[in-house]
C-alpha cells in the first residue's frame, strides 16, 4: 500500500541554542567566568561545535534526529512511538527559556533508547507542542500504549 499514506508536513524545526546554554545555565557561566584566562573560549567552541552538529525537525509523522559534523546521523522517531517525554531545566534555564528534553520511545531500531536533546530554546512549550502531535500521531493509527510491569505476572 505505497499509496496509503498521507504527505507529512514539518511542524517544527530547530536547533540547540549555545548562546541560551552560555547565559542560561551554571556551567555556562562558569565558561563565562573562565574565558577571563583564556580556557573558557575552548569549551564554548566545543559546545557550539555539539550545537551545531545537531539539528532536529518535528513533523505531524516523526522526530527527525540528525547528528555529526563529519560522521553523521539520522534518526527518525515516529511519534506514536514515543513513550515519555520530559523536560528539565535550571533556574537559570528558565531565564532564559531552554532547557534539555529527554524523548523515550518504543522504537525498535533505537534499542527503546532515550533520545536527549540539550540546550533546546522554548523547551516547555516544544514539549507540550509534541505532546500534542504523539497524541493526534496515537489517534490516527489507532494505538493504544499498555504498560505492564514484571511484577503484574507474579
Amino acid at each position: 500500500m505505497v499509496g496509503s499514506y498521507i504527505a507529512e508536513r514539518p511542524v517544527d524545526a530547530f536547533r540547540s541554542s549555545t548562546g541560551r546554554w552560555l547565559f542560561g545555565s551554571f556551567l555556562g557561566w562558569m565558561t563565562i567566568l573562565a574565558c577571563a584566562i583564556g580556557v573558557g573560549l575552548v569549551i564554548i567552541a566545543v559546545r557550539w561545535l555539539q550545537n551545531m552538529a545537531a539539528s532536529y525537525e518535528i513533523t505531524d509523522q516523526r522526530l527527525i534526529v540528525r547528528r555529526g559534523l563529519l560522521m553523521k546521523s539520522i534518526d527518525e522517531i515516529e511519534l506514536y512511538r514515543i513513550k515519555d517525554i520530559r523536560v528539565e531545566y535550571s533556574l537559570i534555564n528558565q531565564l532564559t527559556d531552554i532547557g534539555t528534553i529527554t524523548i523515550t520511545s518504543t522504537d525498535r531500531t533505537t534499542g527503546h533508547a532515550q533520545f536527549v536533546l540539550r540546550d533546546v530554546p522554548a523547551a516547555r512549550e516544544r514539549r507540550e507542542g509534541l505532546r500534542k502531535l504523539v497524541d493526534r500521531a496515537r489517534q490516527r493509527r489507532g494505538v493504544r500504549e499498555l504498560d505492564v510491569d514484571s511484577e503484574d505476572w507474579r
